[in-house]
């Protein structure tokens, strides 16, 4: 049996966690500019219809009385960090599918723990007790009804579907439901005369690739209660990025670099909290017209300095064409290696500009703004209004 854990209202419930006063208010976490979009909403908002990825003026029209917050990652992360602790605890078959939602594979658990049922109830005991949230699990043989489970009874929900209710859960599911089937596919299947699940049956697995891709074939699959993805513990992270929808469309480079400076400087502070450098870095630009485009260099060396990043970033930002206004500007870095080992000294390098000295700096940095928050240190650029 598997396990779907999907922790409720995430964003939002660690910020009502954090600040008491935000209960029973409606909370809405996301980007600060009226172009920005819905990073999470709580149920209370959710009643006036905002949910995520919706246009943050939209959310202001339904509930102007919502609370606004922008994301806090860093917290976000160090939670889920304790979620995903407290699930391995039950079976070293964890695996995360995002910051704040994973699978667990507690197949041959139950000596230890008890049937799924009760795995499940004791995971959800443990949340409550030691993280203060909550979370909606669902239970099933194969991962996708799991999922499909988990989102069935929220918030603080529990569902299990066991192998002798799989062909019947299949025959009313409706097919928007199933992973994967997203606007565009709906559509199709729908033109098809597929309306659940169990509908998909009614054709071939070639006609169904021929119409949908590889999707076909994986749907054609799920039809018949078969999901051969077992769960695989997490793999390390493979890239860090920050990117920013802008309030106003602008061709102003000098903009754009104060954008690039604070992102650079997000990144290079997250690869030093895991440890880690990395040797290719990029910009993601996104033009007025929605158009997107990529630039990206690799280095020799692997690096965490916010100097680096920045640096590289600005070059690929000049070389950067520009026929449209930009939207939206992003920076990443990945290929990412350990970098714990200490940095090799050179001493005819000046005392002012070797890296050594940058990461000390950096490093002191990082310790201020863990004790006293993002705010308390910035480069003077970055006072500049945007």
């Amino acid at each position: 049996m598997i396990l779907h854990i999907d922790m409720d209202a995430f964003y939002a419930s660690v910020e009502e966690l954090d600040n008491p006063d935000l209960k029973g208010r409606c909370v809405v976490v996301g980007g600060q500019s009226e172009r920005g979009v819905v990073s999470a909403a709580n149920y209370e908002a959710r009643k006036f219809g905002i949910h995520s990825a919706m246009p943050i003026f939209q959310a202001r029209k339904r509930c102007p009385g919502a609370v606004f917050l922008p994301p806090r990652m860093s917290r976000y992360r160090e939670v889920s960090v304790q979620v995903m602790s407290i699930l391995r605890e039950f079976s070293p078959l964890v695996e995360p599918i995002s910051i704040d939602e994973a699978y667990v594979d507690v197949t041959g658990c139950e000596r230890l723990f008890g049937g799924v049922e009760e795995i499940a109830l004791r995971i959800k005991r443990r949340i409550r007790q030691e993280v203060d949230l909550t979370c909606s699990v669902g239970g099933a043989p194969i991962k996708f009804l799991a999922k499909i489970a988990s989102d069935m009874d929220k918030p603080d929900g529990l569902t299990i579907i066991t192998k002798e209710m799989v062909e019947g859960f299949i025959e009313s599911l409706p097919i928007q439901k199933v992973p994967g089937v997203g606007k565009n596919t709906l559509e199709k299947l729908r033109l098809m005369g597929i309306r659940n699940l169990a509908d998909v049956q009614r054709y071939p697995e070639e006609v169904l690739k021929k119409r949908l891709g590889t999707f076909g074939s994986r749907l054609a699959r799920f039809a018949r209660g078969v999901d051969r993805s077992a769960v695989t513990p997490a793999a390390e992270t493979k890239s860090v990025s920050a990117e920013e929808t802008l309030p106003t469309d602008t061709d102003d480079t000098g903009l754009l670099k104060r954008y690039i400076l604070g992102q650079a400087e997000r990144i290079a502070r997250e690869l030093r909290k895991l440890g880690v450098g990395g040797r290719t870095i990029s910009i993601k630009v996104k033009a007025s017209d929605f158009r997107q485009a990529t630039r990206s260099v690799t280095i020799r060396e692997a690096t965490q300095s916010s100097d680096v990043i920045i640096r590289e970033a600005y070059r690929l930002l000049e070389r950067h064409r520009m026929s449209k206004k930009i939207r939206l500007i992003g920076v990443g870095v990945s290929h990412l290696v350990s970098v714990a080992e200490p940095v090799q000294m050179d001493i005819f390098a000046k005392n002012d500009t070797h890296p050594y000295h940058r990461r000390e700096l950096d490093e002191a940095i990082d310790r201020i703004t863990e004790r006293f928050g993002r705010d308390a240190i910035k480069r003077a650029s970055l006072k500049e209004s945007k």
